[in-house]
């Protein structure tokens, strides 16, 4: 289990290890009982000791029992309640929720007394420097990746029209309203003063999920004034805000997010973030009298105050790394919530295809669509034809990402992670690829950072596309040119290559480059095996290159030469992750950034813009999180969902993964034939 982080440690205190609950829901709620155990707190049913505690979720209809208790035994009482981003769908669905807040004074939308979020704005200074750009990079990433406490709206569904006030409804009974000195009456009285405020506005009702979705009602309903509407429709939260030229709110958590958006919406009850100076509040709540920056107020919300939890390393973790897993889940959710049929995916693949595109619904199967029209349609890039364009579908083409696995897929190890590209492809120079369009584009706040730190930790730890093992050779002293052969009939040649495109002919450039250099030849794995076609005679070879690397280990030979020239082999990025000169015959994606020597065809596209301009070079902290971070999806066979890249590194590095033996190859194959009606058994 990883350390505890600091803020975790902050936020729950010195509280008692054991807690007394007298609610069943503490019994179900896995995700819970987990978060508390690594906390280092023990659930236990019965009378508590003078040296325990009593746990209860904030003010729910059975707080009562745990509250007496608490009180008849002179026991500390420990509030429960969700963070601030919580999980893709409304808790009431049963999906468990990715933070918690534990807090030993009071409940944060209780304001008749301090909470420990409340505590914090208080009386921490809230001025550390780092803790002020987390909180900073927080915001601007929480908004870049479109990111609320819930998470089922669409980020392409059409908004209204600029211009409107915002009124914020929430569902009838909500605790946040009772306890924050509000009713059900306060609805009405907002609604009367955004309309009396602005005249001449339109004004939108926004409905809360839970009420949209028919689990919850809500406070309006039908008919309303002619300039007033009510919107349940599953838009951006952010986009919604963006549009708003003021908000309105009783208690909800969309009001934090007005003050994050650069609003200062009215309240009419007494939310945590309410009484700082960054409201106009018509309730204003008792004992805050403190006004912190908005900065201030998420970095007290978002990271000191609550413990969040990383479920596929199965420990507590940092805001940030949260932000990673939701990331990683919210993308697979996104993209596969309408389901898609896949063309052209070989038997044995179907099973992975399926884990990873198959969890909201199942994947179809089909070898060629037919008369299908799904919304989406996953083809294995190589096996795309024109026949599989069509008007008003998706068309992703798949690929491996570059971090795949401990083996090749010719031995039927499964992928880490699948890159989709519904653009083209990163092989294919000759159109644009969303990994050509995801380098241009900067990166989210704190991304290069993260770009960095995941690079270090790559190199560190040896790792590489395939992680295979191999020989380190003893290689002659001299200025040393690794020369990586590839499978000459590969995708990326036939689609990038350049006036040379074999393996003769890229030795033979090499070589007449570097006339005294050491040079390395280092066949491909397929070709050594006599199963693809690159051979190179060993006459030939034998003048061409100082040592043949038959079986060697790849990262070492890279770490080992001082450049390394290529037609379009993924050695040369890894290379370049390792600070290596790169000289490249071909086109490969990461050619024509600045990064690499290019003796090849690259398109202009990657250097100047349509008007002719000249493009800003990207850098390889951009390159890597471009390739590494954003383009592909990871998939997490240990815990068995969506996950970010780091979590992939540390299932290579420590080598928990799944390997098919003989018998799990044939399998692999049976579930791949039968993927297609994996519903059955997911049900």
């Amino acid at each position: 289990m990883a350390p505890q982080p600091d803020e975790a440690v902050k936020a729950a205190g010195p509280l008692p290890r054991r807690l007394y609950h007298y609610n069943a829901g503490f019994l179900r709620d896995r995700r819970l009982r987990r978060i508390l155990a690594l906390c280092g707190h023990q659930l236990c049913l019965g009378r508590p000791r003078p040296e325990d505690g009593v746990v209860v979720w904030g003010r729910s209809p059975y707080a009562h029992r745990g509250e007496a208790a608490a009180r008849r035994y002179g026991v500390p009482l420990i509030r429960l309640e969700d963070a601030f981003l919580r999980s893709i769908r409304p808790g009431r669905s049963g999906e468990a929720g990715i933070g918690l807040m534990i807090d030993p004074l009071g409940v944060h939308f209780d304001s008749s007394a301090p909470s420990r979020l409340e505590q914090i704005l208080a009386t921490d200074y809230l001025d550390d420097s780092n803790l002020l750009q987390r909180a900073r990079d927080g915001i601007d990433r929480i908004r870049t990746l479109d990111l609320s406490k819930y998470n089922i709206h669409r980020r392409d569904h059409p908004l209204p029209a600029p211009g409107y006030v915002l009124v914020v409804d929430q569902t009838a009974g909500d605790a946040s309203i009772q306890y924050g000195g509000a009713s059900a009456q306060s609805f009405g009285a907002m609604l009367a003063q955004a309309m009396e405020d602005h005249p001449a506005a339109r004004i939108v009702i926004k409905v809360h999920p839970e009420t949209a979705l028919g689990l919850r009602k809500g406070h309006f309903s039908r008919p309303l004034p002619d300039r007033v509407s009510l919107l349940g429709d599953p838009v951006s939260p952010w986009g919604l805000l963006d549009g708003a030229i003021a908000v309105y709110t009783v208690s909800s958590q969309l009001g934090f997010e007005a003050i994050l958006a650069g609003h200062r919406p009215q309240v009419f009850g007494q939310p945590f973030y309410a009484g700082w100076g960054l409201t106009i509040d018509h309730n204003p709540p008792p004992r805050r009298g403190r006004t912190p920056s908005k900065v201030q107020l998420f970095a007290a919300a978002m990271i000191l105050a609550p413990v969040w939890y990383d479920p596929c390393r199965d420990r507590l973790c940092s805001f940030e790394e949260a932000i990673d897993q939701l990331e990683a889940e919210l993308r697979a959710y996104r993209e596969d919530r309408d389901g898609h049929v896949a063309v052209g995916m070989r038997l044995w693949k179907r099973g992975r295809l399926q884990e990873v595109f198959g969890r909201e619904k199942p994947l179809v199967f089909n070898e060629s669509p037919g008369d299908v029209h799904p919304r989406s349609l996953l083809v294995w890039a190589a096996r795309e034809t024109e026949a599989l364009h069509r008007p008003g579908v998706i068309l992703r083409r798949v690929e491996d990402g570059f971090l795949r696995s401990r083996g090749l897929g010719a031995e039927l190890v499964p992928p880490l992670s699948l890159v989709t590209d519904d653009l083209g492809i990163y092989y294919d120079p000759s159109r644009e690829s969303r990994l050509e369009r995801l380098i241009l584009t900067p990166p989210p706040a704190g991304g290069l950072a993260r770009a960095a730190r995941l690079r270090e930790r790559l190199v560190a730890l040896g790792l590489s596309k395939y992680n295979l093992s191999g020989a380190r050779l003893d290689l002659p002293p001299g200025h040393r040119v690794l020369v990586p052969g590839q499978v000459e009939d590969d995708a990326s040649i036939l689609k990038g290559g350049g006036a040379v495109r074999s393996n003769l002919a890229l030795l033979q450039a090499a070589r007449a480059a570097h006339p005294t250099a050491v040079l390395i030849y280092k066949p491909h794995p397929d070709v050594e095996a006599g199963l693809r076609p690159g051979a190179i005679s060993e006459n030939e070879i034998r003048v061409l290159a100082d040592v043949v690397a038959t079986q060697a280990d790849p990262v070492a030979l890279i770490e080992s030469c001082d450049e390394v020239w290529t037609m379009t082999s993924l050695l040369g990025f890894e290379a370049l992750l390792r600070g290596k000169p790169v000289t490249c015959l071909g086109a490969p994606f990461y050619a024509g950034w600045g990064l690499t020597r290019d003796l090849g065809p690259v398109p202009g596209r990657r250097q100047r813009a349509a008007d002719g301009a000249l493009l800003p070079r990207p850098g390889l902290d951009r390159l890597t999180y471009a390739a590494l971070i954003a383009y592909p999806r990871y998939y997490d066979p240990v815990s068995r969902r969506p996950c970010p890249p780091e979590v992939a590194i540390d299932r290579l590095a420590s080598g928990t993964l799944p390997r098919p033996g003989l018998g799990n190859r044939m399998l692999a194959k049976l579930q791949g034939r039968f993927a297609t009606h994996a519903r059955w058994w997911r049900q």
